[in-house]
């Protein structure tokens, strides 16, 4: 549905504006799977995101009188950080939509790149409301939707990824492993390869909590999803695009789904042992390399690294999600004797030496024999958790474990 030319049609527009990103390989990742892995750095563009590309490609196609009616989209991050980068570059108004409940950072990074062409409008609680709201003013206003991936000149702008990729690999590209969220980047670099390298199998990589393209494939026809885990912002929709989707499911060899757990463990992994900072949806592509470690042994291998537009406030969140997916953090609800002593008790015969309270909420109840307490403990060894639960059967102690329910878990802890 979208041709090479397109493409490269889209490379000269974007030239001096998206930059030329790297391909990097990764000494670490090469040792750890038995192969060559590179990364292709999408994190480095100007506004640390692929994004850029898709947007501005979309928005220079417009015609004279398209461009006098300005422009709107709606995003809470990535795809409004390129359209409005791409309408200070052109000199044309945007309003851009945003949920009430974007970061601040992000809203602060869309109106940097936009500068005076920038309107930023905060509506709605959720994506798919602020999407509803910037509809409804398109309508009202004549003005110009500028779609985040279902649309042919988007996807072509993202597909200019695979046109360096191809330049820069000094060897053929065995397998290439792709983020995606509504499908853009997969569509427009799996067109590209279908071209020019048809022997690359390119794996598309999807959050386990928001499997829209895996399960519309698997059903032969677009599905949304009911609902999904947010986590991975720039990777989880509910719908995939009906363009996106008519070229992936004829051009990806495979999906994989990842959990958000591991790619918190790649998030913290790529900053401690690489230095490199991305956004859960950047760290999807490599963290799917652990489960096609057997295929991809002695191949050449490329993973995208799609952004890095990471919320610093988020931390604490990746480390517990992580720390959670590793099996080193366990949350209990325990009913503890109400007598002196019943946790002292607790703490020298439960827990092992290297086992450490994190988290402890308890209110004592009058006349009551016990009162339960919800408790966070954090290991150093995964197999340490089953002494804890045999020691805790051994004392007696009333129990249940929450890691494992997932409602009561998010209710008491998340």
């Amino acid at each position: 549905m979208i041709s090479l030319e397109e493409i490269l049609l889209a490379k000269e527009r974007i030239k001096g504006v998206a930059v030329h990103t790297p391909l990097m390989k990764n000494e670490n990742l090469s040792e750890e799977f038995s192969a060559q892995v590179w990364l292709k750095r999408e994190d480095l563009q100007p506004v640390r995101s692929y994004k850029l590309r898709g947007a501005y490609n979309k928005i220079f196609a417009l015609s004279t009188n398209e461009k006098n009616k300005g422009v709107v989209c709606a995003s809470a991050g990535n795809h409004a950080q390129g359209v409005a980068f791409a309408c200070n570059k052109l000199y044309i108004n945007a309003t851009i939509f945003m949920p009430v409940t974007t970061p601040q950072q992000k809203i602060k990074q869309v109106k940097l790149f936009g500068k005076d062409k920038v309107e930023v409008v905060m509506k709605g609680d959720t994506f798919d409301e602020s999407f509803q709201y910037a509809s409804e003013y398109c309508d009202e206003k004549a003005a110009i939707f500028i779609h985040p991936f279902d649309d042919e000149n988007v996807i072509a702008g993202q597909g200019t990824v695979a046109l360096e990729l191809i330049e820069d690999a000094k060897t053929p590209v065995d397998y290439l492993f792709v983020p995606i969220g509504g499908g853009g980047l997969a569509a427009g670099i799996s067109t590209v390869f279908k071209a020019l390298s048809p022997e690359t199998k390119i794996i598309g990589v999807e959050p386990t909590g928001a499997a829209s393209m895996k399960t519309s494939i698997q059903n032969g026809i677009n599905t949304k999803l009911e609902d999904i885990d947010k986590f991975i912002d720039g990777a989880a929709v509910k719908r995939v695009g009906d363009i996106t989707f008519e070229i992936c499911k004829d051009s990806l060899h495979d999906i994989i789904l990842v959990p958000e757990g591991k790619v918190c463990s790649t998030i913290l992994r790529l900053y401690n042992e690489e230095a490199i900072v991305v956004e859960p949806a950047g760290a999807l592509a490599i963290a799917a390399l652990d489960f096609y470690k057997d295929e991809i042994k002695g191949k050449n291998v490329v993973c995208i690294v799609s952004g890095s537009n990471n919320d610093i406030t988020r931390t604490e969140e990746i480390k517990e999600r992580s720390l959670l997916y590793e099996g080193l953090k366990h949350y209990f609800i325990i009913k503890f004797p109400q007598r002196p002593g019943a946790l002292k008790e607790f703490v020298s015969k439960v827990l092992g030496e290297n086992d450490d309270i994190t988290y402890f909420q308890f209110s004592k109840k009058n006349n009551r024999e016990s009162g339960p307490a919800v408790v966070g403990i954090e290991v150093k060894n995964p197999n340490d958790f089953k002494a804890i639960e045999e020691q805790l059967t051994a004392m007696k102690f009333n129990y249940q474990y929450l890691n494992e329910n997932v409602d009561l878990f998010t209710h008491l802890i998340l």
